[in-house]
């Protein structure tokens, strides 16, 4: 059960292990993607319907009669659920023999909850990983089967660390589900409540900087936020086209430790230097230099093109 790409590389680990079947696939009903709205299948979908893996549901709620004596009709040993994006209640939790088990992308008590990878880069953690855990009724909190460890380092981005893990967390669940088939389940270790943390669902309108931030932050944040939801701000309003809000995604930065003068007087969001790698932006306590960043209806590009199009002012204009 599940719905992201990270989901798919699990489902891929899974099929490589001889004695493991895989029964049935549920996975999120098609969305409307792209500016057309056409309907389209997430990517554990995609990917199971490429293989030709079992019977494929796409049920809107999984607990409901239906899909439950759909399930119930595979006989499965054991669910395993990656990123499904619904809660499984009681009747489904305890169909199969061997329970439901989970991969959760953090090293579990820590960081239970919907985005654990972000939570993880924007702490500026040096190290997270993926928990294989028995499911019960509450949030993440089951007892933990296996986890493995990844470190994050200065420069990891959220997109290029959820990669990792997802390899690292197919890798661990396929290695767990194998030992309940042989027969030698891994022991269940209970978690200690006490170390507990949440890590909330995120939106879009979570990635906006607000530069009176401590810089390493907002670094933090900007790599975090890589792909998704992605971080922005706004170009000063004389570079905004009619009938945009010149919004300017902002995906890699470095930070600038060493003040210039008449920096330290600049308003956070002020433009205090035009450098070829990109402009350099005033923080809470020193500055930022975009290295790259996507002005709104334009494309990707780095920050010193961004500057060559837009003849910005030093301590005139402003990213507010």
């Amino acid at each position: 059960m599940g719905s992201s790409a990270a989901s798919a590389e699990c489902l891929r680990a899974i099929r490589r292990e001889p004695s493991l079947e895989v029964v049935g696939v549920v996975t999120q009903p098609d969305r409307p993607v792209g500016r057309g709205k056409v309907l389209a299948p997430c990517p554990l979908a995609r990917y199971a319907a490429h293989c030709g893996v079992g019977d494929i549901i796409k049920p809107e709620k999984v607990n409901d009669d239906e899909p439950l004596a759909r399930i119930r009709a595979w006989r499965p040993d054991v669910i395993a659920v990656v990123a499904y994006g619904q809660i499984l209640k009681k009747p489904l939790l305890e169909m199969p023999p061997f329970g439901c088990v989970n991969c959760h992308f953090s090293l579990l008590p820590k960081y239970r909850g919907a985005s654990p990878v972000i939570a993880a880069l924007e702490a500026g953690d040096r190290k997270t990983g993926v928990t294989v855990m028995h499911m019960g009724e509450g949030l993440d909190d089951g007892p933990v089967l296996m986890q493995r460890y990844e470190p994050i380092y200065p420069d990891t981005l959220g997109g290029d660390l959820m990669n990792d893990l997802a390899v690292a967390g197919g890798v661990t669940l396929a290695k767990a589900l194998r030992l309940m088939a042989e027969g030698n389940p891994p022991a269940e270790v209970p978690q200690d409540e006490k170390y507990a943390t949440y890590a909330r669902k995120l939106r879009k309108t979570d990635g906006l900087i607000f530069w009176d931030a401590p810089v390493i932050e907002i670094e933090r944040k900007i790599r975090a936020y890589n792909p998704w939801p992605g971080c922005f701000t706004f170009m000063p309003q004389r570079f905004r086209r009619k009938g945009n809000a010149g919004r300017l995604v902002v995906s890699r930065a470095r930070i600038v430790r060493q003040a210039e003068p008449g920096w330290a007087e600049a308003l956070p969001g002020t433009l205090l230097k035009l450098d070829r790698a990109g402009p350099v932006v005033r923080c809470h306590d020193t500055a930022l230099m975009l290295t790259e960043v996507k002005p709104e209806g334009g494309m990707l590009m780095d920050g010193g093109a961004f500057l060559r199009g837009r003849p910005m002012k030093p301590f005139e204009d402003s990213f507010l």
